[in-house]
C-alpha cells in the first residue's frame, strides 16, 4: 500500500512543480527593456539617425556641387575661351615663376586701361590668386583705372564689371587730357607724354595703397614693336623688362604677359566679352610708327612660320661676343676687344 502512494506522489510532482511555479511572478530577466524605459532611449537614436539623413543630405549636395563645378570647368576647358586661357596662363605662370611675381604677402596694383590687354591680365591673375591659396601663396590684388577725361569717355561698364568681379578696384579722375593736347607738338605722338602722366599717377597711388608691386598689361608684340623703334629711332637695343624696380618708393613695375602674343589676348577678351572702352586720344592721330612697325611684324610671320615667336625667343638669347657693345662685354666677364672671357685671357697670358 506504501509503495503505491510513494509511486502516485512521485508521478504527481511535475504537476505540483509546475502549478507552484506558476503562482510566482514572473522575473523581468529578459534583455530588451521595459516599456516605460523602452520609451526614453528610443527618442535618442531617432535624433542621430535625422542628424545623419541631414549630413547625408549635405554631403550629397556638396558632391553634386562639385561635379557640376568639375563638369563646367571641363567644359569651359574645351571650349575655344577655355584653350585660349589655359595658353595665356601657362606662359604667365612661367614668367611669375621666373621673376618672381606672385609671392605671399604681396598687395599688387593692377593697372586696369580699359583695354583688351589689361582686362584678360585682371582676370587671369584672379584666377591664379585663387589657384595659389590653398598651397599658402596669398597675395592682394587692386585693380586701379584712371578717368583721363577724355571726350566720350563712359567708364559705367566698367565699374559694373569689377562689381560682377568682385575685386578690389579704385577709380582715380585725373585730367590728363588737356595737359596732353596742349604740350604736345604738332605732328608728334600723344602716346608718349599720356603714359608718362599716367605712370605717374599709377605709381603714387600704388604708393598710397601699401602695394609693393604694381603689374602692366604689355605683351610680346607690345615688347617687339618697343625693341624696332628703339632700333629705328633711337639706336639702342632695348625692348620692354619682364620686371623692373620704379625709382620712386622702390616699386616692382611687373608685366606678366609679356610673352603672350596679342593675338591670344585679343581673341581671348572677345570671346570673354570684356568691357573695352576705346582710347579717344590716340586713335584719332595719323602717321604714328607704332602701327607701322606693328604691320612690319605681321607681314614677317608671313615670310617664315613663328618670326615673332623666334624674334621674342632672341631677347632672352642674347650673345655678347657677336655684339658691339664693348660696355656689355665687360659686364659679363668678357675681353672688350678680344671677346675672351676672363679666365681664358689670364690663360693666354701666362708663361
Amino acid at each position: 500500500m506504501m509503495r503505491q502512494t510513494l509511486l502516485l506522489v512521485l508521478l504527481g510532482m511535475p504537476t505540483i512543480c509546475d502549478s507552484f511555479v506558476s503562482t510566482i511572478p514572473q522575473l523581468q530577466t529578459s534583455k530588451h527593456p521595459s516599456p516605460r524605459v523602452s520609451g526614453l532611449n528610443v527618442a535618442v537614436p531617432l535624433e542621430i539617425e535625422e542628424e545623419q539623413k541631414r549630413g547625408e543630405g549635405e554631403l550629397e549636395q556638396k558632391r553634386q556641387t562639385r561635379k557640376l563645378r568639375k563638369k563646367r570647368e571641363k567644359e569651359e576647358r574645351n571650349s575655344p575661351v577655355g584653350k585660349l586661357k589655359a595658353k595665356l596662363l601657362k606662359n604667365l605662370k612661367a614668367v611669375a615663376k621666373d621673376y618672381e611675381m606672385l609671392q605671399d604677402g604681396d598687395h599688387i596694383m593692377v593697372c586696369v586701361s580699359g583695354g583688351k590687354d589689361s582686362a584678360a591680365l585682371l582676370v587671369l591673375l584672379m584666377h591664379l590668386q585663387e589657384q595659389f591659396k590653398p598651397i599658402g601663396v596669398n597675395f592682394k590684388l587692386t585693380a586701379v583705372h584712371v578717368d583721363q577725361k577724355q571726350p566720350g569717355y563712359e567708364g559705367a561698364p566698367l565699374v559694373d564689371w569689377f562689381h560682377e568681379l568682385g575685386c578690389d578696384y579704385e577709380i582715380l579722375e585725373e585730367d590728363t587730357y588737356s595737359i596732353v593736347v596742349d604740350k604736345t607738338s604738332k605732328g608728334k605722338s600723344f602716346c608718349t607724354m599720356c603714359s608718362r602722366l599716367r605712370r605717374g599717377i599709377l605709381y603714387s597711388k600704388a604708393l598710397e595703397l601699401g602695394c609693393n608691386k604694381l603689374v602692366l598689361g604689355h605683351h610680346a608684340d607690345d615688347s617687339l614693336e618697343t625693341l624696332v623703334l628703339n632700333m629705328l629711332h633711337v639706336g639702342q637695343l632695348k625692348a620692354m623688362p619682364a620686371r623692373y624696380t620704379s625709382r620712386r618708393g622702390k616699386l616692382a613695375v611687373m608685366r606678366p604677359l609679356i610673352t603672350c602674343m596679342e593675338d591670344d589676348i585679343e581673341e581671348y577678351a572677345k570671346l570673354s566679352e570684356f568691357p573695352i572702352i576705346p582710347c579717344n586720344l590716340c586713335k584719332n592721330q595719323s602717321g604714328l610708327q607704332r602701327p607701322q612697325v606693328k604691320l612690319l611684324l605681321s607681314t614677317l610671320d608671313s615670310f617664315t612660320p613663328d618670326a615673332k615667336k623666334k624674334w621674342l625667343t632672341s631677347l632672352a638669347n642674347v650673345q655678347p661676343s657677336h655684339l658691339l657693345d664693348q660696355d656689355l662685354r665687360r659686364a659679363v666677364g668678357m675681353d672688350p676687344i678680344t671677346g675672351e672671357e676672363e679666365e681664358e685671357a689670364e690663360e693666354s697670358k701666362a708663361p
